[in-house]
């Protein structure tokens, strides 16, 4: 099918990407002049694995224009996968879905077209994009105004791991109006939810794969589906970092009781690791649009909001284990390991390092960092934070006061912890993930810190 993606952002991208990758013919549009030409370069504008090689392998079905006149005339489906940011109040920002829905309108063929929402959006905007296109055309003189159908496609991919997550999903979800639009789409994931393709090579698909769950509703009921998804993910994480400050007083080990709850086959062991808590482009932006959606229809969504609350406290949390230990904070130097927020990806949107950071800074300390793949987006997008980036993890450690793990790179579990312990003022080390051992700290010289005790 031929396919045009409004947005090269992480979603567009990559879901561009796997497209072209099944065979369908992708053009990939973008406001961004130079972005474009990096990407007809080969060059990637943001660090996913596997990625890269994936679009190399689908190059024959992939184009990138800055014109929307080139890639949605003679598109079947169009997906808009634009920035949503957190706006006024919490709702999302939606100027740059309001543009995209116009240059659709302008240039959308004469031919049936299914428009896509892919981006996360308010409920309600399938109908709201549906007016949009429709006055563009109107508006332009054209006819064929009820020649397209929108539909919501919410993504559910996880940072470090999209193109495993595009290939092999959980559950595929569509919400549309009228059964015409989700033949179209699932001819389009006929594909992937068969899994009939040819797996790439560096990402192979597990023997125990079967056919990809279909899930076809309602718009609204999609549009809900992702917002509700993110923001039960966030929960976990806020509830056993709450539970985590009542281990801290009764001298339990928070690992074992995550443990001993996730082992519940109704309770699952993923997102109940505790720590600094989640940080990324979901979770903060999404249950917050979630409480301004319900604020709208007059409904609190006070469980949502404490997951929220609990969330930032954590950062604060990591001050005070810091004052504890060494007292005063001014002019003190502290390296973080991590800057992304999670690993496996450059990322750093609501990323807990830059706001630990931030509140070091004003309490008069001196800040280093190191992070595998995210030092240079930091020197692009935070040159207001005056942290001192380090080549190496030896680099943050040698003369500071204390380190705080704050992204849990697999590299930062096996650094040569003597040496570091020996080069370092006082050899504090926390552990902000909960992923370190703690005996092998001990013998390297170096108390360990954790939140929760």
């Amino acid at each position: 099918m031929n396919v045009a993606i409004i947005g090269t952002g992480y979603v567009g991208l990559t879901t561009g990407a796997c497209l072209a990758f099944l065979g369908h013919e992708v053009s990939c549009v973008d406001a961004d002049a130079n972005k474009i030409a990096a990407l007809r370069r080969g060059e990637v504008p943001f660090f996913e694995p596997h990625l890269e090689d994936l679009l190399a392998d689908a190059r024959d079905n992939l184009s990138f224009t800055t014109d929307y006149s080139q890639a949605i005339p003679e598109a079947q489906v169009i997906f808009i996968a634009v920035g949503t940011p957190t706006g006024v109040g919490g709702a999302p920002d939606l100027r740059y879905l309001e543009a995209a829905a116009h240059g659709v309108g302008e240039h959308l063929g004469p031919h049936f077209t299914v428009i896509v929402n892919k981006s996360t959006v308010p409920i309600g905007s399938g109908n709201w994009v549906g007016t949009l296109v429709r006055e563009r055309i109107q508006r332009n003189g054209a006819g064929g105004a009820k020649c397209f159908a929108v539909a919501s496609n919410p993504e559910f991919l996880r940072e470090g791991s999209a193109i495993h997550d595009s290939l092999y999903p959980d559950r595929v979800v569509i919400g549309a109006g009228e059964p015409k639009t989700a033949e179209v789409l699932y001819t389009l994931y006929r594909p992937l939810l068969d899994q009939t393709f040819t797996p790439p090579r560096y990402l192979p698909r597990s023997d125990r794969l079967g056919a990809v769950p279909f899930i076809s509703t309602d718009l609204s009921s999609a549009e809900l589906i992702k917002y509700a998804a993110n923001a039960f993910l966030a929960l976990k994480i806020s509830y056993i970092n709450e539970i985590g400050q009542l281990a801290e007083r009764v001298g339990a080990d928070i690992s074992q009781v995550a443990r001993g709850i996730g082992l519940d086959a109704r309770i699952g062991t993923q997102f109940l690791h505790a720590g600094v808590g989640w940080g990324g482009s979901c979770f903060g932006k999404d249950t917050a649009a979630l409480i301004a959606t319900a604020s709208e229809y007059k409904l609190e969504m006070p469980i949502v909001a404490a997951a929220r609350q609990v969330n930032h406290r954590q950062r604060e949390r990591v001050i005070e284990k810091l004052q504890e230990e060494l007292k005063i904070l001014k002019g003190r130097t502290i390296g973080l390991l991590g800057l992304a927020f999670k690993p496996q990806t450059d990322d750093l949107r609501e990323a807990p390092a830059l706001e630990i950071a931030q509140r070091l800074l004003e309490r008069g300390a001196r800040v280093r960092a190191h992070d595998p793949v995210a030092m240079e987006r930091f020197r692009r997008e935070r040159p207001d934070l005056d942290v001192t980036l380090c080549e190496t993890a030896e680099g943050v450690a040698r003369d500071a006061d204390a380190l705080v793990l704050v992204t849990e790179w697999p590299q930062y579990r096996e650094l040569d912890w003597e040496a570091l312990a020996a080069g370092m003022r006082s050899p504090i080390m926390l552990d902000g993930r909960y992923v370190l051992d703690r005996v092998r700290l001990a013998r390297a010289g170096f108390r360990y810190v954790a939140l929760a005790g």
